[in-house]
């Protein structure tokens, strides 16, 4: 019997108390195996790779290559579930095939009976996807080229109380292949500072480094929105979305152990006039291996050639054999000299004490370049927004943080903020932005007040946009109750392109740094607010109330002089 400890990828954790409160107030649980899960329990998927191929067995000696397969736990629930988890692995299937052992998560251990099966235990499921252990796998002594078996993964639960679950887990089995093919991408020498427009070729070389011949492959190219490949292959199906372009090329033949491919003509990349930072990503695989796209239902056939690979060197003996799937793909990182201006708009309202309107503000890119942080990940800008005095926001858009006046962390998060800091996406197009609504209580109607608004770095010590070249038009202002009266004036331009968010922009209606009007219930600097009164409507108010009451106290003095 052999014992694992944990030392790899942690198993996530968090917090499982409220899971286990939800369980124990559900009543006591079926202990019969046979029973049907109940509708409090919850259902944890076991999952890991479909397949994996191993190395074949060095004969003469030498350390064993070994693939690491990594099995995972689904867990549905919100909250995280604590108590005592048991997966059983059933090994009869690769006795002969593969030689297994266990690289446990934290709080998990692992010990085999045998080489028959083994058991992991915990006490921990986080909420979402957590791989609870690695499966070590190594060809057995003896095994041949092709051989293949099964591991089969089931597993039980017990609550905080120790009472068994129901049904909790649904089996995995994964398929274990000794050999295969091992296809390995080449990086290419690319210019990675380039100049809008510049091209680059991109002759695309594979091999095929494992034990044996891989029967066509799927050759995926990515690239991100400043980069363009303007061929269009018949045999490449294209999906684009606001980020990325992906082309997958399905290439037919057989494509021999130890030979080396490359493409009949070598692709066209292109730095367009909108690259700022950029990503080309080109990776290789089996026919077979790649799994169908959610989109490819929306992908779009090239009209041109087919695309084809032809050997570079010819096929020879199979040697250092490296069946890692990690070296099928490369990436290449551009930084494009270029440009984008994003341009702040605020808007303009008027309205009595009490009355509450809606402010459209944002920040609109007027390009050439997009600007995303793909890598990172991170916000790319921000929208800075300080309240006008004498009002207070009654609702914030989803993601905007209330901070001080002075721009500093906020512990209340309840009560209306002064300013607010609100993120931008990852990527905003060239012809994008970001589009905000603010809902305003105005509680003193004070002639003129204004709100500042500033698109900004993505943190408040990030004052600027670095591919800004026009810094003065990133200010606009929000204002209430403004000389203008908040009357009608044209409409500002429609949104250059897309909906609302990282795709959409506003295209300003009025100089930078200055706050115009515009019609009622329009979106950009300088567009006027939705309101529900006017400085006209609140002074006939005020008179009708004066006449009123002055008529109120001519009659009671009247009855008086009555009476008297």
């Amino acid at each position: 019997m052999t014992r694992f400890s944990p030392r790899t990828a942690p198993l996530r954790r968090a917090g499982g108390l409220a899971a286990t409160a939800l369980l124990l107030a559900a009543g006591p649980l079926t202990v019969a195996a046979a029973a049907p899960a109940r509708a409090a329990d919850p259902v944890f998927t076991l999952g890991g790779p479909a397949e994996t191929a191993l190395h074949p067995y060095a004969e003469g000696g030498g350390a064993p290559k070994r693939s690491t397969a990594g099995i995972t736990v689904t867990n549905p629930a919100d909250e995280g579930y604590e108590g005592e988890f048991t997966l059983t692995f059933d090994l009869t299937g690769v006795a002969g095939v593969a030689d297994v052992a266990f690289d446990p998560g934290p709080g998990v251990e692992c010990e085999t009976k045998g080489t028959r099966s083994a058991v992991c235990t915990g006490d921990t499921l986080a909420p979402g996807l957590s791989t609870v252990t690695g499966l070590l796998l190594g060809a057995a002594k003896g095994s041949e080229q092709g051989a293949a078996g099964t591991i089969r993964v089931t597993g039980e639960a017990r609550s905080a109380t120790s009472t068994p679950l129901a049904a909790p887990f649904t089996p995995f089995t994964t398929r274990v292949t000794i050999g295969g093919p091992d296809l390995v991408m080449r990086k290419l020498p690319f210019d990675h500072e380039p100049t809008p427009g510049q091209k680059q070729q991109a002759p695309i070389t594979f091999a095929n480094r494992g034990s044996r011949d891989a029967d066509g492959v799927v050759l995926t190219l990515r690239y991100s929105r400043g980069l363009d490949i303007p061929q269009r292959y018949s045999n490449c199906a294209y999906t684009t979305d606001e980020t990325w372009t992906t082309a997958r090329c399905s290439v037919e033949g057989a494509f021999e152990a130890g030979a080396t491919y490359t493409l009949a003509a070598p692709l066209t990349l292109e730095a367009t006039t909108r690259a700022y930072r950029d990503l080309f990503v080109y990776g290789i695989q089996e026919a077979g291996a790649v799994p169908r796209a959610a989109s490819a239902a929306r992908s779009e056939r090239g009209s041109g050639a087919v695309l084809r690979a032809v050997p570079l060197t010819k096929a020879l003996a199979a040697r250092g054999v490296d069946l890692e799937p990690g070296d099928n793909e490369q990436e290449a990182e551009f930084r494009t000299a270029n440009t984008a201006d994003f341009m702040a708009y605020g808007d303009e309202a008027s309205g009595a004490a009490g009355a509450t309107v809606t402010a459209r503000l944002g920040f609109h890119n007027d390009g050439p370049a997009w600007i995303g942080r793909i890598r990172s990940g991170g916000s790319v800008a921000a929208v800075d927004f300080t309240v006008p005095q004498g009002a207070t926001v009654t609702s914030a858009p989803k993601g905007c943080r209330g901070v001080t006046a002075e721009g500093a962390y906020r512990e209340d998060r309840k009560t209306p903020a002064p300013r607010y800091l609100c993120p931008a996406p990852t990527a905003v197009r060239d012809g994008g932005g970001l589009d905000l609504s603010f809902g305003l209580r105005i509680d003193k109607a004070l002639i003129g007040a204004a709100g500042r608004v500033t698109v900004r770095g993505p943190g408040l010590q990030e004052a600027g946009l670095p591919f800004d070249p026009k810094p003065g038009n990133n200010t606009a202002r929000v204002v209430l109750n403004g000389q203008s009266g908040g009357g009608p004036s044209p409409s500002p331009a429609p949104p250059a392109e897309g909906g609302p968010g990282a795709g959409s922009g506003r295209t300003p209606s009025a100089a930078p740094g200055t706050s115009g009007t515009g019609a009622p219930g329009t979106t950009g600097r300088g567009g006027s607010l939705a309101s529900t009164g006017s400085p006209a409507a609140m002074t006939a108010s005020v008179t009708a109330i004066a006449a009123l009451t002055t008529g109120l106290a001519l009659f009671a003095a009247a009855r008086r002089g009555r009476k008297a």
